[in-house]
C-alpha cells in the first residue's frame, strides 16, 4: 500500500483514472473524470498537509443516497427502491497506531474519539462525533478489535440535501474500519446496519435502514423489509442513461433542523395504527383489516394517522410495482408511479411542510412550481424524509435547461443538481482492492 504522499502523487498524476471514472464519470466525458481527479488528489493532500506522511494509505467514498420509491415505507417493515449517487464524502485515511480516530473533515472542526471511551455523549447528539463514536461502539460491542486512523474528508453531500449526509458518512468511516480492522469481512448489509445503530442510538435520529442500504449497497436496489434482521435486497438492473431523462434533486433552500418531532410523529402515527390490532408495525397489519376498522382506527388514533396508515399500504405496493417497472424496461409506467407516491407524500402522508412552521412550504411550492414547468411530463415528488429540504424530479432531457433555469430563478443559483446512479456503495476508491473485487452484488438481481 503506498504513503499518503505517493497516494496523493498517484492520483494527481492520474494513476487511479479507472476507478474514478467509473465512480464519477460513467459517461466518459473528460471533464468530469478531471474534476474527479482534482477532488480525489486534494483530499489526500489535504491529509498530507494536516497528518503528514503516513504508512498504508487510502481514499474512501461513502456515497449520498437517493429513495426512488417507497416514501416511509422501510420504518413499518415495507418495501423501498433506493439508489447511490455520485455525490460522496471522499476521505484519505491511514492507520495511527493509537486508540485515537481522528477525522477532519473540510470546512468543520476535527474530531477526536478515544476507542477507550465509546458511550454515548449526550452532548454530542446530531454531531458527526456521535456517528463515529456510534459505529466504533457497535463494531466493538460485535467482537470486532478496533484500532485507530486519521481520516481528511472532503464532501460533495450537503447536509439537508436529502441525500443523506449521515448515512453517507456512517459508511464512510464504517467502510474505513472494515478495510483496516476487519479485513474486508463486514458485508454491506452490515456496514448499513451498523450506520443505522449510530444514527439511532448515538445521533439520536429514529431512522430506518433505508437511507444506510441505499448508500453502502450500490446501484439501484429494492429493498424488502419484511424481516429487518434479514433485509432482502434485489439490484434492479437499468441504465437510467438511457431513459432520455435527468435525475435531478432540487434544494428548496429549507432546514431540516428542528424536524426530529416531525419524522417521530410518522413512525409514531402509524405504529399506533398498527398497535390497534396488536402489532408493533403496518406490515403485519392485513390491508383488508385496516379498511374494515376505519371508523374505529379515525376515533382512536385521528385522522392523520389514518391518512399516513392509507399512504403507507399503497407506497409499499408502488416501490415494489416501480422496481419491476424499472426491471422491465417500462420507463412511461414507472414515471406514473413516482408522480402517485409523491402526490400521496403531499396529501395523505403530509410531508411536504412542518405543521410547527406552517408560513414556509418551500417544498410545496416548489412541487407546484415544478410541476409547471414539466407541463405533465416526466415525474416529480418529495424527496427524503420531506417537510424540508429537497425535492426529485425525473426531467426530460429537452425541458432539462429550462426546468434548471425555473428551479433557480425560484430557489437560487445551483440549487438544481443533476445526478447520475453509480454501481458502487461505499468503497475504498485507491490504495486498496479494485472497485470490481469489492462491489460483488446485495443479492439477486431483479431484470
Amino acid at each position: 500500500m503506498p504513503t499518503s504522499v505517493e497516494l496523493a502523487k498517484e492520483l494527481r498524476a492520474g494513476g487511479h483514472d479507472g476507478a474514478l471514472a467509473r465512480l464519477y464519470a460513467p459517461d466518459g466525458g473528460e471533464t468530469g473524470l478531471s474534476r474527479a481527479r482534482d477532488r480525489a488528489a486534494h483530499a489526500a493532500e489535504g491529509f498530507v498537509s494536516v497528518y503528514g506522511e503516513r504508512d498504508n494509505a487510502a481514499l474512501f467514498s461513502g456515497p449520498g443516497r437517493t429513495e426512488i420509491g417507497g416514501n416511509h415505507t422501510d420504518h413499518q417493515h415495507g418495501h423501498v427502491l433506493c439508489a447511490s449517487v455520485d455525490m460522496d464524502i471522499l476521505a484519505c485515511a491511514a492507520p495511527n497506531g493509537e486508540r485515537v480516530i481522528r477525522v477532519t473533515s473540510e470546512g468543520y472542526p476535527a474530531l477526536e474519539i478515544s476507542l477507550d471511551d465509546l458511550d454515548p455523549k449526550e452532548d454530542e447528539k446530531n454531531t458527526s462525533a456521535a456517528l463515529v463514536r456510534g459505529v466504533a461502539a457497535r463494531l466493538t460491542e460485535t467482537g470486532r478489535a478496533l484500532s485507530g486512523f486519521d481520516a481528511y474528508a472532503v464532501s460533495a453531500v450537503p447536509a439537508g440535501s436529502g441525500l443523506s449526509s449521515s448515512a453517507a458518512y456512517e459508511v464512510l468511516i464504517g467502510t474505513i474500519l472494515n478495510f483496516y480492522c476487519c479485513g474486508m469481512t463486514l458485508s454491506p448489509v452490515d456496514v448499513a446496519r451498523v450506520g443505522q445503530y449510530a444514527e439511532n442510538v448515538y445521533f439520536g435520529k429514529p431512522s430506518g435502514l433505508m437511507d444506510q442500504m441505499g448508500s453502502a449497497l450500490g446501484g439501484a436496489v429494492a429493498i424488502d423489509f419484511g424481516d429487518p434482521d434479514d433485509p432482502r435486497p434485489q439490484r434492479v438492473e437499468y441504465d437510467f442513461s438511457r431513459s432520455g431523462h435527468a435525475l435531478c434533486i432540487v434544494d428548496t433552500g429549507s432546514s431540516h433542523g428542528d424536524l426530529t418531532d416531525d419524522y417521530a410523529d410518522i413512525t409514531r402515527e402509524m405504529g399506533a395504527v398498527a398497535g390497534c390490532f396488536g402489532c408493533q408495525f403496518l406490515r403485519d397489519v392485513p390491508e383488508a383489516d385496516f379498511r374494515a376498522n376505519l371508523p374505529a382506527l379515525r376515533e382512536q388514533c385521528g385522522d392523520r394517522a389514518v391518512l399516513r396508515a392509507m399512504h403507507y399500504y399503497a407506497d409499499d405496493r408502488r416501490a415494489a410495482e416501480e422496481a419491476e417497472a424499472l426491471a422491465a424496461g417500462a420507463f412511461d409506467r414507472f414515471l406514473a408511479l413516482v408522480n402517485a407516491s409523491g402526490l400521496s407524500s403531499e396529501t395523505l402522508l403530509q410531508n411536504v411542510w412542518s405543521p410547527a412552521d406552517p408560513s414556509h412550504q418551500a417544498v410545496a411550492v416548489a412541487l407546484a412550481v415544478g410541476r409547471e414547468l414539466l407541463g405533465g411530463r416526466g415525474a416529480i415528488r418529495v424527496h427524503g424524509g420531506g417537510f424540508a429540504g429537497t425535492i426529485q424530479a425525473f426531467v426530460p432531457d429537452d425541458l432539462l435547461d429550462a426546468f434548471k433555469a425555473g428551479m433557480e430563478e425560484l430557489l437560487g443559483i445551483d440549487c438544481c443538481h443533476v445526478l447520475h446512479i453509480r454501481p458502487y456503495g461505499g468503497t475504498v476508491v485507491a490504495g486498496g482492492p479494485s472497485l470490481n473485487t469489492l462491489r460483488g452484488g446485495p443479492g439477486p438481481q431483479m431484470r
